[in-house]
């Protein structure tokens, strides 16, 4: 923790601006600003950082390796001054300067290296690993794009590129000396040795460097400082050397160079295409080749043990499926370069790595084409044809009552490779993200699996990091919180269930009640100069913010707010409190569906929210180009959190639990962790409403759901889906064809007309608890008091003490 005073902290900040910028802090931009105390972090973490690294070589601790494609950390300045203890002192020197720090914080680009929930509980647990001293590292990718720039032109989401790399960013070190040789491609030569083991040899490798940059992960004032590193692609020095030399193919080495340098492009290059396909098959494997080489490399040079003992000192944990060809990858090494056999090999292997699941939803199971691995990656595809041979085979003659479910299970199967299945088979565990998930996966998924390996599963309920998503998000809330319960709380989140004290103490409420209030002007104010539009600070604030997608049903919100205005419409003095729905969201660039809900959303709001009549009893708002920041910004104004999946397709969700730590009650459907935040609050307070998990399987199972009958027999969804079809709320009729053809003749896949009628219900018990402040109050303090549970830090506790073995 820094010892910093003002005005040591002020002469550091102004000797470092003219050293560094060459300006006087009169002068300086707040762009200079950043840069500077940036400057001034990290000359803080250094020391720290080395000797974080130091303390784990000498005492030769075990470390866990955190490999996922995603680590959306969001900006790193604010947080990292919190968790150096110098947000304080740099916020009053600022102001003492007459300079606005969130202005300056703002001048820092989220760092674009993920997409959604995955990626957040990446950053979220690296977080916690750090704040509770364990010996962890992050591997990821270093994306120059990321995913894109949401812009809405005319309700329509346009795509631009996210190039977040355009300036210097401040946090990370290169370690060029550090790189490793990736190779794709090629023939592989496989000859007898003398003992009669096969040996194997590679020609004609096309090779890929991966140059790590190394960002610090601050733990909470405790000295500690782990490591994220991202991998960037670079052309070797032998490919350098001859893109200069004038004699050779100049245009065709730089096609080549340009080519290696796509790997670490962009964050989920397209794969409509083959092309696009083999890139997202590149960036996996680049991944975890550079990040198995390294650790093996780190193992050698820290441990005097054999690799045989990996796992007594190293576990790798890879987040969902994308980084399965950890498996064979582990295996080819320690096979072709260290000499074990298969069996040595495997045993290794499967006492090392460690698998999350985070979907039960097929598409998101990913499956390459068995030929695209066998050119790609050649020697990988005999070592996956290998584990599945052995593993079906096993099968067939230790389980004869699954022989039948070998096409169901086998890693190859119609020419296709299942990375799910690959990943359970090589690792020693695999655990779901929500209680109502894990058992989904157990029983219904993978319910084969399970039957073969029922040691394997187990169940890590996901967690968010209270100290962003709640110390530095509201810290008007998190003193009001200290003052009540003192300040333990942000080293043991569990102690907010102290707050249960004051859940009647009307001082209290009326603290906590203002604290809301005050967020809900800031996001007003945000919103007025996003998009010009005045919302009533008093409504009740809707919020639906995350990924757009058919299962996360935002379509059923907008339902909603059609029906409302409908009613208003026939009835414009009804007695209503007035309501602002906030959407953010992104949807995939070729997933139209998602994107006719975004215009939707859009049309509804252009109508309802220049209607004279209705008297602003409404307003609907869309905040483009949702991050991490603006989530930020969102969370703590919410009164409602709107999780409303359909029930079994949500494996946890984490927005969930951030507004209900930042007092938001919580609306949704039984599905995902809103089950554990139901079982910990209590029924009345929690608003839960729709089909449950064991119904939407059975509808899909036996059949007996008719989507045409309700809008036969339901008089409002009929008008609400007749309103897409004439034009009410577009420029022109059928604007939203296909979202009513999607309805109506593909059976409402998502059962948003089945929830509708239970959703409307709990919306009106929403209503009347919301017009009683001190019922609401006291259900926003219940739900802050049990957000503890949901705390990462619980989280990754459980990960250390019952799968890491830290």
């Amino acid at each position: 923790m820094s010892d910093y005073r003002k005005e040591s902290f002020l002469a550091l900040l102004e000797g470092k601006m003219t050293r560094k910028r060459g300006k006087h802090l009169e002068d300086a931009s707040d762009k200079d600003l950043y840069y500077v105390i940036s400057s001034i972090v990290k000359d803080e973490i250094t020391p720290k950082w080395l000797k974080t690294q130091e303390k784990y070589q000498e005492n030769k601790t075990k470390q866990v390796y955190y490999i996922s494609m995603e680590f959306l950390i969001g900006r790193l300045l604010q947080s990292n001054l919190l968790n150096c203890g110098m947000l304080d002192i740099c916020n009053e020197v600022l102001k003492d300067i007459g300079r606005n720090p969130e202005e300056i914080y703002k001048h820092e680009h989220d760092a674009a290296l993920g997409n959604g929930g995955l990626g957040r509980l990446a950053a979220c647990f690296l977080d916690s690993i750090a704040s509770l001293k364990y010996a962890g590292q992050g591997s990821g990718i270093r994306y120059r794009y990321g995913l894109f720039e949401q812009r809405i032109i005319h309700g329509n989401q346009i795509e631009l590129p996210d190039y977040w790399l355009k300036e210097e960013y401040p946090w990370e070190t290169r370690k060029a000396d550090e790189a490793i040789e990736v190779r794709f491609g090629g023939k592989i030569n496989m000859h007898t040795k003398l003992n009669g083991d096969f040996e194997f040899s590679y020609e004609d490798q096309d090779k890929v460097m991966a140059v790590p940059y190394d960002v610090p992960v601050i733990g909470y004032q405790n000295e500690v400082v782990n490591t994220l590193r991202l991998w960037s692609a670079e052309v070797t020095e032998n490919e350098s050397k001859l893109m200069s030399d004038p004699s050779s193919q100049y245009y065709h080495h730089l096609d080549h160079s340009h080519s290696i340098e796509q790997i670490s492009g962009f964050l989920y290059p397209d794969d409509s295409s083959f092309e696009g396909k083999e890139l997202r098959l590149k960036q996996q494997y680049f991944l975890v080749s550079a990040t198995i080489q390294g650790i093996l490399k780190n193992f050698k040079a820290t441990h005097d043990l054999s690799l045989a003992h990996l796992s007594e000192k190293v576990v790798i944990q890879i987040n969902d499926t994308h980084p399965s060809l950890a498996v064979p990858e582990l295996m080819r090494i320690l096979m072709d370069d260290e000499n074990f056999s298969w069996d040595e090999a495997w045993k290794v292997t499967t006492s090392v790595i460690a698998y999350t699941n985070h979907t039960t939803l097929s598409e998101a199971l990913e499956k390459w084409p068995t030929s695209m691995i066998q050119k790609l990656l050649p020697r990988i595809y005999m070592i996956i044809n290998e584990i599945n041979e052995r593993f079906c085979k096993g099968i067939w003659f230790d389980h004869p009552d699954l022989r039948d479910k070998i096409p169901e299970l086998a890693v190859i199967a119609d020419d296709q490779i299942h990375m799910a299945r690959l990943a359970i088979v090589g690792s020693f565990s695999v655990n779901g993200v929500a209680r109502l998930h894990t058992e989904i996966l157990k029983n219904k998924e993978m319910k084969y699996f399970y039957k073969l390996y029922p040691n394997r599963f187990n169940n890590k309920t996901n967690g968010i990091t209270h100290r962003r998503w709640l110390l530095q998000v509201n810290p008007c809330l998190s003193e009001t919180i200290t003052e009540a319960i003192g300040p333990k709380w942000i080293q043991e989140p569990n102690k907010l269930i102290g707050l249960l004290r004051y859940s009647n103490d009307a001082p209290f409420l009326e603290k906590v009640g203002k604290v809301k209030k005050q967020n809900k002007e800031t996001l007003a104010k945000l919103i007025l100069n996003q998009t010009g539009i005045k919302v009533d600070e008093s409504s009740i604030f809707d919020v639906q913010i995350k990924r757009l997608h058919e299962y996360k049903r935002q379509l059923l919100n907008i339902f909603h707010v059609i029906y409302l205005y409908n009613e208003l419409k026939e009835n414009p003095s009804l007695d209503i409190t007035p309501r602002t729905f906030i959407f953010a969201a992104k949807a995939a660039p070729s997933y139209h569906l998602a994107k006719e809900v975004i215009k939707l959303i859009h049309h509804v709001a252009a109508t309802v929210n220049y209607d004279k009549q209705i008297n602003s009893k409404l307003k609907v708002i869309f905040l483009e180009n949702y991050n991490v920041s603006l989530a930020e910004k969102i969370i703590p104004a919410a009164d409602i959190s709107e999780q409303i999946s359909t029930a079994s397709k949500e494996a946890s969700g984490t927005g969930n639990m951030k507004m209900m730590m930042n007092g938001a009650l919580t609306l949704g459907t039984l599905d995902g962790a809103n089950i554990e935040i139901k079982d910990l609050v209590g029924d009345n307070n929690i608003f839960i409403f729709g089909l449950t998990s064991d119904q939407v399987h059975d509808y899909y199972q036996y059949g007996g759901y008719v989507a045409k009958d309700i809008y036969h027999t339901d008089d409002r969804v009929k008008r609400i889906l007749d309103q897409l079809n004439s034009g009410e709320f577009g420029q022109q009729e059928i604007e939203f064809k296909d979202i009513f053809y999607n309805i109506m003749y593909h059976n409402d896949p998502y059962f948003v007309l089945k929830d509708f009628d239970p959703y409307i219900e709990s919306h009106e018990l929403v209503e009347r608890s919301y017009r009683d402040k001190n019922t609401w109050q006291r259900m926003s303090v219940t739900n802050i008091a049990y957000s503890g549970k949901f705390s990462s830090d619980r989280t990754i506790k459980e990960y250390a003490s019952e799968i890491w073995k830290l």
